[in-house]
């Protein structure tokens, strides 16, 4: 009995032991962190005599296509979009080609990253798949890399194509038919690579393709491009710059907004205070007085109209002239409600060094008596401004010199605006304060190696908008921003070579590039009671690598200091 009792207490302990190593999740061992290999192809990969119209690809895993609308590039493009297939995971992807496809061609189907094993995402880097419909496979290549015009960082998934040089290229064919190469710069690249390419002339061109179909379409795509043509083989690095093209205006048919106000809807990107259209607007035959203004933040036009008589419905006629656009509309409208005078303030309470105390009219304005308009500090005293008055924005601005930590008080008199329709303001009054100098920054850019001038030096938020300062040089190389408020700020250089004072983009028909823009290469941090003097060599061209690089190195710092404080 007793040995039977120490045969179970013996085998219980026994359990408990294995209890006990059986805690715990598996692991299953470690993460797979390898791609998927391609083990075989029918017909082989660079293969050469292709007759067919199905790839077969096998890989040593179950693989699945991500992003294959994005990333999948074929070069020369096909008319037929290819079926690939499956759409699930498996060892095997088939290509069923539906286009016609061209003798003696190479082709590339450039998957990019689309292919990766199922369980855990690795995908295969640029895989290629090349065949050939001749008797040898094309291998020249070109390269080089991408930038933006305009903007410090460029776009992803831009497309970089060749057009052959021959009897039947002319300058329209990049709106019409697709390039005989292509490659992509796919989401993370900014340089370019065009292989398996056969001796030639060709067009070098690039494209933020945003309609996908490998045509440029002035609307929509960014366009870049080297304006001789190149020849292949060539071991240049071409770098190419995208920009938008400045649309030629055109109009659409009006909208009726209210009982005195009309809105023009447009297309293209346009610099109105620069050449406005002219508008004509009648009524029964007669000429109607008008006002043309903004629409902020939309694609249209505000027409301001005297208001009369209105039937039921009545008609007008709308007469617009351009450059290279002109267009007569007819159109009914009804007696609506009218746009009344408004007047409403762009600051309140603080009132920083480097604004204008700016009133905005939902009205335009057309009549200001300076006699009814009162500035006064905390002491009651008068002080002298002068006044402005931006009819397309339909803002009036007032400037005057301010002084630190103090009050000013605004009062404008009944009578002292008057709008287009001859109503005047009520009494309106506002109060706004200034601070310390010591609340304020102050920038001073020592300019090096300036190709030319005149030049625009702006200083702007990290989206490139120009809300802080800009300057405009035809000589000085020290440019000082003083009272800024504190923040990282980006430096944003234009060499203005038509003089205009605007940056000045590019077009293809006349060959024409983009006006040069520089950016330094990092943010510029300028704090509360800090002087800044930043030298800025325009030599060094911008470098967003470099640019990551010097921001990790100055945040490894500030950490150093604080911790060290």
């Amino acid at each position: 009995m007793l040995k039977n009792n120490f045969r179970y207490i013996a085998f219980l302990l026994v359990f408990l032991m294995m209890s006990c190593a059986k805690r715990g999740s598996i692991t299953g061992g470690l993460k797979d962190t390898l791609a998927p290999v391609l083990v075989y192809s029918s017909p082989e990969n660079f293969s050469t005599n292709f007759k067919g119209d199905e790839i077969i690809l096998g890989f040593d895993e179950y693989v699945k296509l991500k992003n294959l609308n994005k990333q999948l590039i074929i070069s020369p493009p096909m008319k037929r979009e290819p079926l690939i297939l499956p759409t699930n995971a498996s060892r095997v992807i088939t290509i069923k080609i539906k286009d016609t496809l061209q003798p003696n061609t190479t082709y590339s189907f450039n998957f990019g990253q689309s292919i990766a094993d199922n369980n855990e995402g690795n995908a295969i880097n640029q895989f290629k798949y090349v065949f050939s419909t001749g008797s040898y496979i094309d291998s020249l290549s070109i390269g080089g890399r991408i930038k933006d015009a305009y903007e410090k960082n460029v776009d992803n998934f831009v497309s970089v194509m060749l057009y052959e040089i021959n009897d039947t290229f002319k300058d329209s064919v990049i709106y019409k038919q697709s390039p005989r190469y292509i490659t992509s710069t796919l989401d993370s690249l900014r340089t370019f690579k065009l292989e398996n390419l056969k001796p030639g002339k060709y067009f070098l061109m690039a494209l933020k393709d945003k309609g996908g179909n490998n045509r440029f379409n002035p609307k929509d795509d960014k366009i870049g491009f080297i304006k001789h043509y190149i020849t292949v083989p060539n071991d240049t690095l071409f770098e190419i710059e995208l920009f938008k093209e400045t649309i030629p205006l055109k109009a659409l048919k009006p909208i009726q907004a209210s009982g005195n106000r009309l809105l023009l809807p447009y297309e293209g990107k346009q610099n109105f205070k620069v050449s406005k259209p002219k508008i004509t607007l009648q009524h029964n035959g007669e000429s109607l007085e008008t006002i043309v203004t903004a629409f902020p933040k939309k694609d249209s036009l505000q027409v301001w109209f005297k208001p009369f008589k209105v039937d039921k419905v009545d008609s007008l006629s709308m007469d617009v002239k351009a450059e290279h656009f002109e267009k007569k509309f007819n159109f009914k409208i009804k007696d609506q409600k009218k746009d009344t005078l408004n007047i409403t303030a762009a600051q309140s309470g603080i009132l920083n060094f480097r604004e204008r105390f700016t009133l905005e009219s939902a009205t335009p304005l057309v009549k200001f008596d300076k006699s009814k308009i009162k500035l006064t500090n905390k002491d009651s005293l008068a002080i002298d401004f002068t006044t402005e008055y931006d009819e397309f924005e339909q803002k009036l601005y007032v400037d005057f010199k301010k002084e630190p930590v103090e009050k000013y008080h605004f009062t404008f008199l009944p009578g002292a605006l008057t709008d287009f329709y001859e109503k005047t303001n009520d009494t309106l009054s506002y109060k706004l304060a200034t601070k310390e100098y010591a609340d304020y920054g102050n920038l001073v850019l020592n300019l090096q190696n300036v190709k030319r001038f005149p030049i625009i030096v702006e200083v702007t938020n990290a989206k490139g908008d120009v809300v802080y300062a800009s300057d405009y040089s035809e000589g000085k190389t020290k440019i000082e921003f003083n009272t800024l408020l504190p923040d990282k700020f980006t430096i944003r250089i234009i060499y203005d070579d038509n003089k205009n004072k605007i940056y000045d983009s590019g077009n293809y028909l006349t060959k024409t590039y983009a006006e040069e823009v520089f950016y330094y290469q990092t943010s510029v941090d300028v704090r509360t009671n800090w002087d800044v003097e930043q030298p800025i060599d325009l030599s060094v061209p911008f470098n967003p690598e470099v640019e990551k690089k010097q921001i990790e190195k100055k945040r490894k710092e500030d950490e150093k200091k604080r911790k060290a404080f």
